[in-house]
């Protein structure tokens, strides 16, 4: 065991030099990372929301909202689907759920061919069956699991829109993390304007291209007779037209957008450019062939930007928006649809503010708080093992300057209850080396020369070492796993601290013992 095998120097040497570099620019002033060579690291610790200050926001996705469109957006797919095969039926909405009446018995069984073909079955199984309630009516059973599929996707889908939002070019180092089934907590460190961060990502920026239904007049569908196929949606940017009458069915819709842009129209007003990929482009030029000289509506969150009139057809994939744009409201409204279209409302369930000071006062609460306990271990080892102690305290040193070092290179966050996690850290470290220490005294007293004790005390305390980190390590997976916010990050300090404290502990220290053997050539040992 005490044998100084060239690989524990080396991979020894090596673990302090990366040390060393990483954890190096945490010390230096913004100038003197400036100056360093560019092949050198220059990141500093990221600290958590605690630390730096920010803004907290806890979101949730509103999944009545997602379903309620689901079911509309179903109720029309089914509309389309059996006009394009010929069958007569209206699809609707009792209490919740969809039925289809078919008006000949006859093409029944036709229908819910037709209609069954529409189920989602991404998730491997039918999202719906179709189920034959009597002779002209069908009805679409939910499977027990359909909605909590959806929440699920929308939550996932909700994360990544948000973080293309708030961090467009991935620079800022925001966390975004799921809680429980249906909401987002989201934690912005150095943003200290949460209400900014709302407007920001509480839009929900669904764009979509539908056509105006100029079959029934707009006071008739004001007056409550809004054929089925359509729907009645404000224009607030027309108070002489304050409602538009619009087809259920879209054309094209913001997900078809390869890049939105702020600009400025013929008459020198802010407008917003955009432009289709492929196959947005093919269908928006087809559904403008088709309808020349007809209205299309420009839809964003259930309200009509503009109706113009299709002069001819527009096959070049790209278009202007106008309304009553600033220049500021252009440039957000460009950014959102850049984003994507979040697939549902989210509502605020909570916000906070930590000011810059609370996150200097809690770093330099944290900063004592370590050097007390560094200190009091030292203490404590230097007065119970002497020579030997100081070995632990050099494995301690490099133990915690491999943690920084680590955390400065993959950016984890450094939050308050991180340094927690970081005082645990030094302390299990030191159980390793009183471990291993108390078992040397324990083979010296049964008669063993020195050189014999020292060695059985590193391999006898081996066993009960790693039972003890590999429990600590499984805590730290599970409260990463299942927490959020502080937990996380005690979690990550701790389960990093598991791994560095085993490798200083072991390898570090008994190659620090190796040398004072072979230098010192003891009789004893002074513990």
């Amino acid at each position: 065991m005490l044998q100084l095998s060239r690989w524990k120097i080396i991979l020894v040497v090596l673990s302090a030099v990366f040390g060393v570099l990483w954890a190096l620019p945490n010390v230096l002033t913004p100038a003197q990372r400036d100056a360093l060579p560019s092949w050198l690291p220059h990141k500093t610790l990221n600290l958590g929301l605690d630390l730096q200050g920010g803004s907290y926001l806890l979101l949730e996705v509103d999944t009545a909202a997602l379903m309620r469109e689901q079911t509309t957006n179903t109720i029309e797919d089914i509309r389309n689907a059996l006009k394009t095969e010929g069958i007569a039926g209206s699809p609707g909405q009792v209490r919740g759920q969809i039925i289809v009446r078919v008006n000949d018995p006859e093409q029944m069984a036709s229908a819910q061919r037709v209609v069954g073909r529409l189920a989602d079955v991404s998730s491997g199984t039918p999202n719906f069956t179709v189920v034959r309630q009597d002779a002209n009516t069908l009805r679409l059973q939910y499977a027990d699991n359909a909605a909590a599929q959806q929440a699920s996707r929308a939550v996932q889908q909700s994360i990544e829109i948000i973080r293309k939002r708030v961090d467009s070019e991935g620079t800022k180092e925001i966390s975004i993390s799921r809680q429980g089934a249906t909401r987002i907590v989201l934690q912005a460190p150095g943003d200290s304007d949460p209400e900014a961060l709302k407007r920001q990502i509480g839009q929900t920026a669904k764009l979509t291209f539908q056509m105006v239904d100029e079959t029934v007049p707009v006071e008739e569908a004001q007056a409550g007779r809004v054929p089925p196929s359509s729907i009645l949606l404000p224009q607030p940017d027309r108070p002489d037209e304050p409602y538009v009458l619009v087809r259920r069915r879209v054309l094209v819709s913001g997900e078809s957008l390869s890049q939105a842009s702020p600009g400025f129209d013929q008459n020198n007003r802010p407008s917003i450019n955009f432009r289709f990929n492929g196959d947005g482009a093919r269908r928006f030029g087809d559904a403008t062939a088709r309808n020349i000289g007809k209205r299309f509506a420009i839809i964003l969150d259930g309200k009509v930007i503009s109706a113009p009139v299709i002069q001819s057809a527009i096959t070049g994939g790209s278009g202007q928006i106008t309304g009553n744009f600033t220049v500021e409201s252009a440039t957000e409204l460009s950014n959102l649809l850049n984003g994507g279209a979040l697939p549902a409302p989210l509502k605020v369930i909570a916000q906070s503010k930590v000011g810059a000071g609370l996150g200097e006062e809690a770093v330099r609460a944290g900063q004592i708080s370590l050097l007390i306990g560094a200190v009091a271990i030292c203490i404590f080892m230097l007065i119970a093992y002497g020579l030997f102690g100081v070995f632990a305290i050099v494995g301690l040193l490099l133990n915690v300057l491999l943690l920084v070092a680590t955390m400065t290179m993959f950016q984890f966050a450094m939050t308050l209850p991180g340094i927690a996690g970081i005082i645990l850290t030094l302390a299990v470290a030191v159980d390793a080396n009183v471990l291993i220490y108390e078992r040397m005294r324990d083979e010296q007293r049964a008669g063993h020369r020195a050189i014999a004790a020292a060695d059985h005390g590193f391999q006898r305390a081996l066993v009960s070492i790693f039972d003890a980190n590999v429990t600590s390590a499984i805590s730290a997976i599970i409260m990463y796993s299942l927490g959020s916010g502080p937990v996380k990050g005690f979690a990550l300090t701790l389960l990093i601290g598991v791994v560095t404290s085993v490798f200083t502990a072991i390898v570090v220290t008994q190659l620090l013992i190796g040398w004072w053997f072979r230098l010192a050539k003891p009789k004893s040992l002074p513990i």
